[in-house]
């Protein structure tokens, strides 16, 4: 977000606006300035944070594409509020909690531009067996949703917006009499609001910054604070596109070279930043126009002086004498008549104290979206996590808005989704309808799931949840085991029953890494080695933690079943761990070495996959044995002249099921029709997406299924065919401890 070429400006033409501020220095005068004004605002001066601009910064961890450290992540997060508190500033942090339809166009440019670069990150994984450097850093999926409620955690004041989060946190800023915004994001300088600090230039350990002083940059370039929305709006920004502004800067930038007959040489874009100042100073306004608004004098088309009107108007602040002028009404609520004004009520509250992931987006816009998730293009076997949690959510809208056990009224509303995912376009909403969640006692009325209490009421509530993921038959194991693993093991079973493609190599990684990180500490999980990295492995963690965020939207809905904070990827997962484990699992790992060893987590365990198995069972999805090879020797063959599996073309496929000179694609067509268990999501996106063909089953035997379960000693690992096939094709061995450099 922001205003184009702006931030550069400043920087590199105006160096006089940068100013190194001391925050602990900064926040002692602001307290000295309250008191000698008399304001009753002097017991603890507040910074507004503007969280998204934050993020990049925040998430240091050294992996970012196995999935998120989250147990790493949160240290880091109470460590930098702590530096804060310390020092005796209160943080105020904003989030944002729409896109405005306004904004869609430049939102939908920027997610298909990161996408371009989640092809270049997935294709470096592939070739080197690592993840790539800075140059191509993508923070975790999810980091957004999951962070306000980190935040919250810690005792922090935490909000959500209900329009543009820069507007908000500027608009609280203003009126509350903070001492200063930190974020990245040049709209900050516009709005005659508190001082803008960086986040990019913070250094924590001793709290220094750079202010951007917008009084200083108005001398610079020869404008009124109150000038500066239009050169905003003129230099293009979220409301005014750059290209529709073109000619505009084309002619100022004609004549400021006119007037500066002297030869510019510094950026190109500093040029065109004093030249469009330069006009707008040119522009003349009679005495009962509108100071702030535009000129008369400024030749545009009506409908261009119309958007250029509303760009303007979205830097006004409270107390601007042009206020009135700004659209500050709630829009009314797209499904009203299927909800209590009581449930409209609490939907805000809850969205805007950071408390009630997608039940807002949903009930009262009518519209939601996930932003870029990392996903293999090339991986034809994974589902798209959009494609993948569809049914899942479509019970969650059917949660919120059908009356009906049957859902079948004729106006039954249906939400618009912008779902990022590779092959949408995006150039248009995908309309999803609402489907009833099927529990015995009928459709629950929403009312009763989230006002009403008793031991019923509970029950009902996670009747509700469970049905969402399928999974009611797990209610026994509510409180049997632990919060955090009952919605893993749901998470699972429902990733297994929706993905045709998951192995039980996987579903062993997955059930491991949930029972084995209650284990480890922070710093043991930073100290985890992978000898290499599997771009399927990445995709799984990114898969997982998408569901980690439907699992919450789904609690919300239901009234809460389970404590949010058992919902928390730092309580269920975490990335380095789960890649290391799929490593293990896919290496042949025995299950005692791939639970550590600890015989009470393997006990668990074993009792999630039996439990897990007898769904599958029931439901008729056979989990096969299908150990991938990694890309563990990839360098190494690299060096040796030698062709590796991931050099040949397999991404990650045995060649064990192969018939001589049989590609898997073929071996795909072949086996088609005997794949016991593909969802109709999988086959229309398969279809949608290559032209049809069903992915391959091996036709392993389970090496649990079907055999009594003897608690006293951990299962035998039925090694069978991996065995048998091990020599010739050398799968990827065991392993525990990272090459010697």
């Amino acid at each position: 977000m922001g205003v184009k070429g702006l931030q550069s400006f400043v920087e590199r033409c105006c160096p006089e606006a940068c100013v190194t501020v001391n925050l602990r220095e900064m926040a002692r005068q602001h307290v000295t300035k309250n008191q000698q004004s008399g304001s009753s605002n002097i017991t603890s001066p507040a910074l507004v944070v503007d969280g998204m601009s934050c993020l990049c910064h925040w998430y240091s961890c050294m992996n970012w594409v196995c999935g998120g450290q989250w147990m790493e992540y949160m240290e880091v997060l109470k460590q930098w509020v702590e530096a804060f508190t310390s020092a005796g500033i209160k943080l105020v942090f904003f989030f944002d909690g729409v896109v405005e339809e306004q904004k869609r166009p430049e939102w939908v440019k920027r997610r298909l531009r990161v996408n371009k670069d989640i092809i270049k990150i997935f294709n470096h994984i592939k070739q080197h067996g690592e993840q790539p450097g800075q140059q191509l850093s993508c923070l975790p999926s999810a980091l957004a949703t999951f962070t306000p409620f980190a935040l919250r955690s810690l005792g922090q004041d935490v909000f959500c917006s209900v329009r543009e989060a820069d507007y908000e946190i500027a608009s609280y800023a203003h009126c509350h009499g903070s001492m200063g915004i930190l974020g990245q994001d040049t709209d900050f300088i516009i709005y005659d609001s508190a001082p803008y600090l960086s986040v990019a230039k913070l250094r924590i350990n001793g709290l220094t910054t750079v202010m951007y002083d917008r009084q200083r940059l108005c001398r610079n370039i020869g404008l009124s604070v109150t000038q500066l929305p239009l050169l905003a709006c003129l230099l293009g920004n979220d409301v005014v596109s750059e290209e529709l502004m073109q000619h505009i800067r084309s002619s100022a930038v004609a004549a400021y070279r006119r007037t500066n007959p002297a030869s510019y040489c510094g950026p190109p874009q500093g040029e065109v930043v004093l030249a469009v100042a330069q006009f707008v100073s040119s522009l003349s306004a009679s005495p009962e126009e509108e100071t702030g608004l535009v000129p008369h004098s400024l030749n545009v088309a009506s409908s261009q002086r119309e958007l250029l009107k509303k760009g303007i108007c979205s830097y006004l602040l409270p107390g601007h004498k042009d206020y009135e002028l700004v659209d500050i009404s709630v829009p009314p609520s797209a499904f009203e008549k299927y909800v209590s004004p009581e449930i409209l009520k609490a939907c805000r509250e809850k969205h805007v104290a950071a408390e009630g992931f997608m039940v807002y987006s949903v009930v009262c816009a009518g519209v939601t979206e996930c932003s870029n998730s990392l996903e293999d293009e090339e991986d034809e076997d994974l589902l798209p996590q959009a494609l993948v949690y569809k049914p899942c959510r479509q019970r969650v809208y059917g949660l919120l808005l059908l009356l009906g056990k049957d859902g079948s009224s004729v106006d039954a509303p249906a939400i618009r989704e912008w779902f990022v995912f590779p092959g949408n376009p995006l150039k248009e909403a995908d309309t999803v309808h609402p489907v009833p969640i099927n529990i015995p006692c009928g459709q629950p009325s929403l009312d009763l799931l989230w006002f009403s209490s008793g031991p019923e009421v509970s029950a009902l509530r996670l009747a509700a949840f469970l049905t969402v993921f399928d999974c009611l038959h797990y209610s026994d194991l509510h409180g049997e085991i632990g919060d955090s693993l009952l919605a893993a093991l749901c998470l699972v079973t429902y990733i297994v029953l929706q993905v045709e493609a998951l192995s039980e190599e996987d579903v062993d990684a997955y059930l491991s890494q949930a029972v084995c990180l209650r284990l480890k500490s922070p710093l043991e999980l930073r100290q985890i080695q992978l000898p290499v990295l599997s771009s399927r492995a990445v995709q799984l963690g990114s898969l997982y933690v998408r569901g980690l965020s439907h699992l919450l939207g789904a609690n919300n809905a239901s009234g809460c079943a389970l404590p949010s904070a058992a919902l928390m990827p730092w309580q269920g997962f975490d990335g380095r761990l789960f890649h290391s484990k799929y490593l293990l699992a896919h290496g042949g790992a025995e299950k005692s070495e791939l639970l550590d060893g600890d015989m009470f987590c393997l006990s668990q365990f074993v009792q999630l996959k039996e439990k897990l198995l007898e769904t599958c069972r029931q439901r008729g999805r056979v989990l096969q044995s299908r150990p991938r090879e990694t890309q563990k020797n990839l360098r190494r063959s690299k060096a040796s002249g030698f062709p590796s599996a991931a050099d040949q073309g397999w991404t990650g496929e045995t060649r064990r099921d192969l018939q001589h000179g049989q590609t898997w694609r073929q071996r795909e067509a072949a086996c088609g029709e005997q794949s016991g268990y593909e969802n109709p999501e999988t086959q229309q996106w398969r279809a949608d997406h290559r032209g049809g063909g069903q992915s391959f089953h091996s036709h392993l035997s389970n090496s649990y299924e079907g055999r009594p379960l003897n608690r006293n000693r951990p299962p035998k690992q039925n090694r069978g065919r991996l065995h048998h096939n091990r020599g010739r094709y050398q799968l990827a061995p065991r392993w525990q401890h990272p090459p010697a450099p």
